[in-house]
């Protein structure tokens, strides 16, 4: 009998033993879902590439390439290489450090920023070049969007840049048509832009970029009422410029 019993318990031993220990799972390494970059065929530029070339760079030939772009959180970007060639190594790596100079606007997604991953064209004209277009007496655009000639003309408009937005565009940028930008901004309460977003764009990403960039750097006065002086609200504002061919100077 108590052999018997001595057995039962020497077999019931390992069987309790491997009852009462906790249950080791594989450990699997999941990356959180907010820190997948963000992929993305239109980059929105703070800081748009800018490339300077002479026709000899680009063997006297129009020349275009795709960039694949990698940016951090801040928009630094952090690495660029060549996704389509423009078929001469050295203007490949013109186009990879003018990139890497450049600063990507950050991609927000439910309060979080991410890193970004992206692609940009970029078409390279033989007339575009610097000795080229030395060469011509094109005339040039600066910012005269709807609401600053209505300002510079002293009449009634809704807010005031407190300059003039700094832009110098080549007639050659417009590619032989008319372009038309309409675009809205947000002003905090030290008249400070941000946000900018392109409702109409030109259809030519260089030129909705430098207008972008000359918005982004001025300041704004928004007319305020005596009683909302008290309450500050995020004001949100809209402007247009066109660019005609006729009006060059």
């Amino acid at each position: 009998m108590n052999r018997t019993l001595y057995l039962a318990v020497l077999m019931c031993l390992p069987i309790t033993a491997l009852q009462s220990a906790p249950q080791q799972l594989p450990t699997i390494n999941v990356q959180a879902e907010n820190e997948t970059p963000h992929l993305t065929t239109r980059i929105q530029w703070i800081k748009f590439p800018q490339l300077q070339y002479q026709s000899a760079d680009l063997a006297n030939q129009d020349r275009s390439a795709i960039v694949r772009v990698y940016a951090d959180k801040t928009g630094n970007v952090i690495k660029s290489d060549i996704q389509e060639s423009t078929g001469l190594k050295a203007l490949d790596q013109k186009l990879v450090s003018a990139v890497r100079n450049a600063k990507v606007k950050p991609h927000i997604k439910d309060g979080a920023a991410l890193d970004i991953i992206g692609f940009q064209t970029f078409t390279l004209k033989v007339d575009d070049s610097e000795d080229k277009r030395s060469n011509k007496n094109n005339c040039t655009y600066t910012f005269a969007s709807k609401n600053w000639l209505k300002q510079e003309n002293n009449k009634s408009v809704p807010f005031k840049y407190t300059q003039q937005p700094s832009l110098q565009l080549d007639e050659s940028l417009l590619k032989g048509q008319d372009r038309l930008i309409k675009f809205k901004f947000k002003v905090n309460k030290h008249g400070e832009v941000s946000r900018v977003k392109l409702k109409k764009r030109s259809g030519i990403n260089a030129l909705d970029q430098h207008v972008i960039d000359a918005i982004s750097n001025v300041k704004i006065i928004t007319n305020r009422s005596y009683k909302t002086l008290w309450i500050y609200k995020k004001s949100t504002l809209n402007d247009e410029i066109q660019f005609k061919l006729d009006e060059c100077r």
